[in-house]
Parts: C-alpha cells; sequence; structure tokens
C-alpha cells in the first residue's frame, strides 16, 4: 500500500486542507447547540426578543462559515482523490504495458479491464470520502461528548456509554463486510469476462444458435453475483438500525435524567435541547462514519487487487543495452534453437519439447503441424514473448536475452493469428512500424502484402478511417494490412504467424513471390496449415504434440516424414497436382 500512496505525493497539500477545513466546519457546528441552549435559557426564558434575533443571527453567521469551509474542504478532497486516481491509473497502465505474454495469460484481460475501471473508480470514492470524514466524524463525536460534559457532567456519562456501543457495532460490520467486498469484485471480474466473451464471439453464438445458453450461462454468473451483494447488503444494512436503536435510546435516557434534572433544578431546559443536538449530531456522524466505512472497506478491497497487479513483475528482464557483442552483421545463422523447450506458466506439462534448428540468412522457413502441436509456441520464441524453460534461442549469434527490448523488436516484426487493427486510419496503422516512414514506402510495403489495389480503391486511400479492431474491413483485408505493418519496419526476421488463412490461394501464392523478391537477405517465417503455402520454402519445420518430427525440404519430407506426408494427402488428393 506504501507504493499506492506514494501517487498522493503531488497532493500532500489538498490532502492536508480538505481535512482541516472540515474539522473547521464541525467546530462551527458544534456550537449551535450552545447557541440554541442560550437561546432557550435566556432569550425565551426572559422574552426578550431582541437577544433572541442577535442569537438568530449568529446561527446563520456559524451556518454561512460552515458552507463555506464544507465547499473549499469538498474542492480541495475531490481534486486529490481525482488527481490521485488519476496517477495510479496511468501508473497501471504503464505496469500492464511492462508484463509479459505470461503475465497477461495468468491475469486474464477481463480481470486487468475491471482493476483499471471499477476497481480504481471505488478507489477515488474511497478516497474522497476518506478526506473529508475521517477527521470530521470522529472529532465532531469527542467533541459533542466533551461539550456535553460542560453542559451537565451527570447527563453526559449516557455519552461515554453510547459512543463505545456504537463503535463496536461500527466497526464489528467493517471487520464482517471488508472481506466480502473483495468476493464481490472477483465475482464481478467473472461477469466481465462472460460479457466480453459474448460480445466479441457474438457472431458464432448467432451461428449456432446458442444465444439461449449463453443467456443462462450469463444469467447463473450474474446470479452469483448478485447474492452474493445481497449477502453483504444484508450485513452492511445492520448498521443504521442499531446505531439509531442505540441513539434513541440513549436520547430517552437524556430525556429521562434531564426532566430529573431540571425539576431538582440541577439543570435549565435548554440544555437539554443541547444534549439532545449533540445526541443527535452524533448520530448523523455515526451514519457517515459507518457509510465512510463502508466504502473505505470497498476502496480497501479494491486497492489490494490493484496492488496485486502492481506487484506482479514482469518475468522476463531486457538489458538497457547488448550484453554481449559479435559480429551480428556477418553471422550466416540469423535464428538457432539448441534442445529448446517451453513450458507455460501453471501448464501440467511442455508445450514444446527439446527442438534444434538453425535457420540461415534469407531462407524462409516453413512451419507446418496439427492444431496444438506448438508453431505459435514455437516462433512466440524467437522475438521473445516468452522465455524458454531449458535450452537456448539465438539470433544472428547473441542469444535473444542479450537484446534490449527495442532492439529486439525493431529486427523480429510478427505478424499475429488474430489480425488486429487499431481505430484510426490506415496510415496510422501503417506507422506502428517505423514512425517516420514516407508515403512512398508504405505503399511498397502495400503492393509487397498485396493490399495496395483495395487500398486505392478506398476513397481517402491510406487516409481512409478504421475502426475499432478493423470492424469495416474485411477478414483478409486486415490480414493483409497487419502483414503490410510489420514489412513497413524493414525487420530482418518477419515471422507470419497463420496470417494468410483468409486469403485465398492466388494472393497467398502472390504474397510469397512478393516476399521472395525483397530486396536484402530478410529471414522469413510462415506458420501455416496449408502444405501449399510452404512447399517452396527453403526449410519446413514439422511438429507433433510439441516435438519437432522433421525437417528439411518439401520433396524430402514428403519421403522421409509420415506426419508431414499425412497432412499432405489430407490435402491433396494422393499423386496429385505439386
Amino acid at each position: 500500500m506504501k507504493k499506492m500512496l506514494s501517487y498522493l505525493s503531488g497532493y500532500r497539500k489538498e490532502s492536508v486542507i480538505a481535512p482541516l477545513f472540515k474539522m473547521l466546519e464541525a467546530t462551527f457546528d458544534l456550537f449551535v447547540p450552545l447557541v440554541m441552549a442560550d437561546i432557550v435559557n435566556v432569550g425565551i426564558a426572559a422574552g426578550d426578543i431582541r437577544y433572541i434575533l442577535v442569537r438568530c443571527g449568529l446561527l446563520l453567521v456559524l451556518a454561512a462559515i460552515g458552507l463555506t469551509c464544507s465547499l473549499t474542504a469538498q474542492y480541495f478532497s475531490a481534486k486529490a482523490a481525482v488527481g490521485y486516481s488519476t496517477a495510479l491509473r496511468h501508473a497501471l497502465y504503464e505496469h500492464i504495458q511492462k508484463l509479459g505474454f505470461s503475465e497477461m495469460d495468468t491475469l486474464g484481460t477481463s480481470t486487468l479491464i475491471t482493476r483499471m475501471t471499477s476497481d480504481l473508480n471505488q478507489v477515488q470514492s474511497g478516497l474522497n470520502l476518506f478526506l473529508r470524514l475521517f477527521l470530521r466524524s470522529p472529532f465532531v463525536i469527542l467533541g459533542a461528548m466533551v461539550l456535553a460534559f460542560t453542559v451537565n457532567s451527570k447527563a453526559a456519562w449516557i455519552f461515554v456509554v453510547a459512543i463505545p456501543l456504537l463503535s463496536v457495532v461500527v466497526f464489528g460490520v467493517m471487520v464482517i463486510t471488508r472481506p466480502l467486498y473483495r468476493t464481490v469484485q472477483a465475482r464481478l471480474d467473472r461477469v466481465l469476462g462472460l460479457t466480453r466473451e459474448n460480445l466479441t464471439g457474438v457472431r458464432v453464438v448467432r451461428a449456432f444458435g446458442k444465444e439461449e445458453s449463453e443467456v443462462q450461462r450469463f444469467e447463473e454468473a450474474n446470479g452469483l453475483l448478485t447474492s452474493l451483494q445481497l449477502h453483504v447488503g444484508h450485513r452492511s444494512a445492520l448498521m443504521n438500525p442499531m446505531t439509531y436503536v442505540i441513539v434513541n435510546l440513549a436520547i430517552i435516557a437524556l430525556l429521562y435524567v434531564g426532566a430529573i434534572q431540571i425539576n431538582v433544578g440541577g439543570m435549565e431546559s435548554g440544555d437539554v435541547i443541547a444534549l439532545v443536538n449533540y445526541m443527535t449530531q452524533i448520530l448523523v456522524e455515526l451514519v457517515k462514519l459507518a457509510d465512510l466505512i463502508v466504502q473505505v472497506s470497498k476502496a480497501l478491497a479494491c486497492a489490494s487487487r490493484v496492488q496485486a497487479v502492481l506487484d506482479t513483475q514482469p518475468s522476463m528482464t531486457f538489458p538497457e543495452k547488448r550484453t554481449r557483442q559479435t559480429p551480428d552483421d556477418k553471422a550466416q545463422d540469423a535464428v538457432r534453437f539448441d534442445r529448446v523447450a517451453l513450458t507455460y506458466a501453471g501448464a501440467g506439462a511442455p508445450s514444446l519439447y527439446n527442438i534444434s534448428f538453425t535457420a540461415k540468412r534469407g531462407q524462409t522457413i516453413g512451419v507446418i503441424g496439427g492444431t496444438g502441436s506448438g508453431k505459435s509456441s514455437l516462433v512466440n520464441l524467437i522475438p521473445r514473448f516468452y522465455d524458454a524453460t531449458e535450452g537456448c534461442v539465438e539470433i544472428f549469434g547473441l542469444p535473444v536475452d542479450s537484446y534490449p527490448r527495442a532492439e529486439l523488436r525493431g529486427a523480429v516484426s510478427v505478424v499475429m493469428q488474430r489480425a488486429q487493427l487499431f481505430s484510426g486510419t490506415i496510415r496510422s496503422n501503417l506507422l506502428w512500424a517505423r514512425r517516420d516512414a514516407t508515403d512512398a514506402e508504405l505503399w511498397e510495403a502495400l503492393e509487397t502484402a498485396q493490399a495496395a489495389e483495395f487500398v486505392r480503391s478506398k476513397p481517402l486511400g491510406l487516409d481512409e478511417p478504421v475502426e475499432q479492431g478493423g470492424r469495416n474491413l474485411s477478414g483478409g483485408q486486415k490480414q493483409r494490412l497487419t502483414i503490410a505493418r510489420a514489412l513497413v519496419g524493414k525487420p530482418k526476421i518477419l515471422i507470419l504467424d497463420d496470417s494468410a488463412s483468409a486469403l485465398d490461394f492466388a494472393t497467398d501464392a502472390a504474397l510469397r513471390k512478393a516476399l521472395a523478391a525483397l530486396p536484402g537477405d530478410m529471414t522469413v517465417f510462415i506458420v501455416s496449415q496449408r502444405a501449399a503455402s510452404l512447399q517452396h520454402a527453403d526449410q519446413i519445420l514439422v511438429l507433433d504434440d510439441g516435438h519437432l518430427v522433421g525437417v528439411g525440404t518439401h520433396s524430402y519430407l514428403l519421403e522421409q516424414c509420415p506426419v508431414y506426408r499425412e497432412i499432405y494427402e489430407s490435402q491433396f488428393k494422393k499423386g496429385g497436382a505439386q
């Protein structure tokens, strides 16, 4: 929590001014019952209208000063709370951007969204209330008790009994509800995850007619969330009736003792009114304190969830500069795997076993295998999205963990399986790879990716708007734009992770021909389940259940690798055209 409080350092002045003005407001509020008692004991008893009016004017002055202090406190507390949550949200987002694929897989997207939105909003609200009430409410409660002794010491002992009882109720409810609020937020994660899953997969849901089952699944998760919220609400709801019972019993006791004291001449009528007003003030402040405790309990539960993300450290670190130097520009081996294995965090078994191969500069490497064979896992080790759990991955003669992040990601461009575009324009998406790329370089990349034709057909060309996720483009258009985006960066190693699956065979062939014709010695990895897309590669890697079962050319693998032959023959008739 100390780390989270550090983001409040820029708002120390506001964090001090807000509670101080609230205490100043409370001080003026505590004088009101004394003035009321004075009006009854002196003004009304003597029938002095002028005295009564003067004291009423004093009450208005106290109210005006109290209102000014309250508005000032509200302003500074809101400024501190909003500024703190803004700084914390920026820090959380920046920290999430530093996390590796392993941490993102473990935490999950839906819970990270919840913690950046709902949880941080709860923290902001809790801090706002805390700055305004954490000093005011206890100050009014203690101040009312002290001033009650100045009015009548015998009757004031009722306050001494009532206040501890009220504190037990308030803090007891807080202890019970705080862990429950943490569970509520966890169940909110589940509801958000289902909502996100259904909204992104709405076409699949409708295609299979699964609307009713998905609605039922959502209602079950939402029902669990609702039941827990009701359970927490029932516990929290006990606070108000219990506090009101104690306070009203205390007021009855005050009236009883006051009546006896007035009868024997030990107290005046106005004193009873003052004591009842003090007890009412205590009730109001305890209700505020109860609300504060509930909100702070929520905020603390949410803050611990945010802190859990901030405490999650990336499993891999990148050096600021190369830890080893080598003449990589002359190295002939672009990529080398030496007995590499990979086990994902929390997985029961490795996804890759003892992988060894070498890719030379300028070669085209095909990677093929069945679904779940480890194709994406293999190529994700090259840009170091994951670290190998065994063995070594080298790029241009250096281990991947010796490269700074920017240098490694600049040398390796990856086109993911799922084409991901961002809201903006075609130009802004292409410039992700290199901000200073010229229009000529953008069109060159589009030509190579077979995307120039459809971009030219757009009314605004490169400035054609792209909606979130590329919703206004077809699957093939999105894939070609992501390939073009990778080419803009002029990488030394290009990885196409099944990124041409939405292209027809003619466009796929034209793309491979254009890539082969590029100047320089760029090494290309093509992951595909189409044998036709890989048969002209310089080297093909065949994976089966995480094992490298074949390495070689198309003709060699047809003769020597049963797994490759099976894949090929399943896509072509036996003895069919090459």
